[in-house]
């Protein structure tokens, strides 16, 4: 009995290894969900919709008063991607917003658009896995134009990715929802807006930032608000059921039925497993309404 008892174990055991998640797929899943990077790093045929074949070999342009920035091809293109950096200058791109110094642009920061200062709480595991998986990426070849600064690029900092997060925390579905909404930047937009920056500390949630029709939308679409996703009964998402907020975040369908409007990444966001999607609504419960 006690061998057989040994037998099952290993055999659990093995069973799990073969359908733990590897680093490449854990990448792949953060990068196509959660982080939505073709959201921007992807191009858009006319209709605005990612151009098949093309995917993160440069996107969206951003014209603002402080920049004009194109966001970058991020494939393994050695010549305009970023094939030839390192390891530790992708990550270092990624969390603080630094190019490498050398190549083209070398140690140009990247525009403010760029969401490092919420990619600084990313997990080591989970910045060791978007490395992995950004170099399978299929390598395509192509040059975006160099972004132009007017004003030195400034980040406000996040209060939550400043503090930082420890795995053995994520027991708690609101703290693990917390990292989720924090890699994913979504208070970046969802934020009050003040003087060209996301006010963290008195407007949290409370939404309001215009943004232009985003390049590649058919003639004539209007602009966008971000909403406001406090707790707040009426303002905000308070008296909204956990499936009207999943339904928003995953299918772009407000609780009134309304289309969401770009940039909200709800394409990319379907893909979240439910467990993360359950965790991000229990974080978004806890945020302080405001009107």
């Amino acid at each position: 009995m006690f061998r057989i008892g040994i037998a099952g174990v290993l055999m659990v055991i093995a069973s799990g290894d073969a359908m733990a998640e590897s680093s490449t797929e854990r990448g792949f899943y953060l990068v196509n969900t959660i982080m939505a990077c073709g959201n921007c790093h992807s191009p858009r045929d006319a209709d605005g919709k990612p151009i098949v074949g093309r995917e993160f070999s440069g996107g969206l342009s951003f014209a603002t008063p402080a920049f004009i920035a194109t966001a970058p091809n991020i494939t393994p293109d050695t010549e305009t991607g970023i094939g030839d950096w390192s390891d530790a200058e992708i990550k270092r791109a990624l969390v603080e917003g630094m190019r490498p110094d050398h190549g083209r642009l070398a140690g140009v920061p990247l525009a403010a658009i760029m969401p490092a200062n919420f990619y600084r709480a990313l997990l080591p595991e989970d910045l060791d896995a978007i490395v992995a998986y950004l170099r399978t990426v299929k390598p395509l070849r192509n040059e975006v134009p160099a972004p132009v600064y007017k004003a030195p690029v400034r980040r406000n900092p996040y209060p939550d990715a400043e503090a930082g997060f420890d795995k053995g925390g994520f027991a708690d579905p609101v703290r693990r929802g917390a990292y989720l909404v924090t890699i994913g930047h979504c208070m970046e937009c969802h934020s009050a807006w003040s003087r060209g920056v996301s006010d963290f500390n008195d407007g949290l949630g409370r939404g309001g930032r215009a943004f232009p029709a985003r390049e590649g939308s058919p003639a004539g679409t209007p602009d966008s608000i971000a909403a406001n996703i406090t707790s707040h009964p009426t303002a905000g998402i308070g008296a909204w059921s956990d499936q009207e907020i999943g339904r928003a975040i995953t299918a772009g369908i407000a609780r009134d039925g309304r289309a969401l409007k770009p940039p909200m990444a709800y394409a990319y966001y379907a893909g979240l497993k439910q467990a993360d999607l359950a965790d991000i609504i229990a974080y978004l419960r806890t945020v302080p309404p405001l009107q």
